[in-house]
């Protein structure tokens, strides 16, 4: 008779108020993996020793990250199916068709040009401040960051605002679990829609790259494309300058007149993307047959989660010292790495959107006390519900 495992569910409002503790009590009873639930009823194995996970993410022969074999036990309208499904793109194929749809993706964002990135930015920044300004007071996570980030990264895409809308509304949902069916049907109607606006009307973007890539890619692969775009490009950077903020307003190394200065921006994104990544738990593989690894065997074709917040803060590893840690698997590693042009232009939005900010702003702190920020639930993200602020009132500012 089969061992009945009990699982640790990742999922729930108790892990997401104290996902730390969790992993502290992980590593107490399981050591580097740990039987977890990412969703009712579906088992995983959790990654939280930073070795074990990089040795797993480099072996994509022993696990691979198609998913098409385990999802048929999933049960069906699972709704967390849209973030792990099998599709055509490179975050969800292996061998020679990771490496096509890699390669299209890696060329259509060398692209970007990151002075066009901050230019956007100032110009959308204060206009939505301005909305705002006058009354004290502000949900900057869904008043601010939300809409400028998805603004950007609809421009660069060279997604036109209906679209965009239609776009946004699918992508909230997915991450949030909602409806499989109907998010799936949204999204693919609104980004049909845009690759045939842009085979029809090319433009410098990274859409219309896309298309015109050596490696012709049909409609149904520019929409699957296009998926794992919007699901890299807007909630990531979006939990990135929330959390980011978070630690600047509550942390006396980022407020402090006491010293020659405070920290900059740039460290505490440093210092966020290894111990509270916009992605906590992510990077799933699944092992091609039993695995032993760590002295647990790990069963065919089960999602394997890499937890990176919990792998960046291993013990064995984290020193505490956070500034340009190349290390921390917020963007991953190996073969399914955040690919390398991306990167960059992650970390310059946040930078940009947080600065600009805070410099219409200086005043900005917390509205609430930080125990009582509400952290939405969900196996993958680790995401505030809002971020509350008040200031000083401001008259609009001119713009740019």
């Amino acid at each position: 008779m089969e061992e009945i495992v009990p699982r640790i569910p990742i999922y729930s409002a108790e892990f997401a108020a104290d996902p730390h503790g969790a992993y502290r009590r992980m590593r107490s009873e399981y050591g580097s993996l740990v039987p977890v639930e990412i969703w009712p009823g579906v088992p995983a194995t959790l990654v939280i020793n930073y070795a074990t996970a990089v040795r797993i993410l480099g072996d994509p022969n022993h696990f691979p990250a198609d998913p098409s074999t385990w999802q048929k036990s999933v049960p069906a309208g699972c709704p967390i199916m849209p973030m792990v499904e099998a599709r055509p793109n490179a975050i969800r194929t292996s061998g020679a068709a990771h490496t096509r749809y890699r390669t299209a993706l890696n060329d259509a964002l060398a692209g970007i040009d990151l002075y066009t990135v901050r230019s956007m930015v100032d110009r959308s920044a204060i206009p939505l401040v301005n909305t705002f300004c006058a009354d004290g007071k502000a949900d900057v996570l869904s008043q601010y960051a939300l809409p400028l980030v998805f603004s950007v990264f609809c421009q660069m895409l060279g997604c036109p605002p209906d679209i965009g809308e239609r776009v946004a509304a699918a992508s909230a949902a997915m991450f949030d679990g909602v409806d499989t069916a109907t998010v799936n049907a949204q999204m693919g109607e609104a980004l049909l829609d845009l690759t045939a606006l842009k085979r029809a009307e090319p433009g410098d973007d990274v859409t219309t790259r896309l298309i015109q890539h050596p490696v012709a890619l049909s409609d149904e692969e520019m929409v699957h494309q296009l998926v794992l775009l919007f699901a890299a490009g807007v909630e990531p950077p979006l939990n990135l300058i929330a959390n980011t903020l978070l630690l600047m307003m509550t942390d006396g190394r980022f407020t402090s007149t006491v010293q020659e200065a405070p920290l900059t921006t740039r460290t505490a994104i440093d210092e966020r993307l290894a111990t509270d990544p916009p992605m906590a738990n992510y990077c799933i593989t699944y092992p091609r047959q039993p695995t032993l690894v760590d002295g647990v065997w790990l069963p065919a074709h089960q999602p394997v989660v890499i937890s990176m917040a919990a792998c960046n803060t291993d013990p064995q590893l984290n020193t505490g010292v956070f500034v340009n840690n190349g290390w921390n698997l917020a963007f991953s590693t190996g073969d399914h790495a955040c690919p390398e042009h991306a990167r960059p232009y992650g970390v310059l939005l946040a930078q940009d959107i947080i600065d600009q900010l805070l410099d219409l702003l200086p005043d900005l702190t917390l509205a609430v006390a930080e125990e009582d920020l509400v952290w939405r639930p969900g196996p993958f993200h680790r995401a505030l519900t809002e971020l509350p602020v008040v200031f000083p009132p401001a008259s609009p500012f001119a713009t740019l």
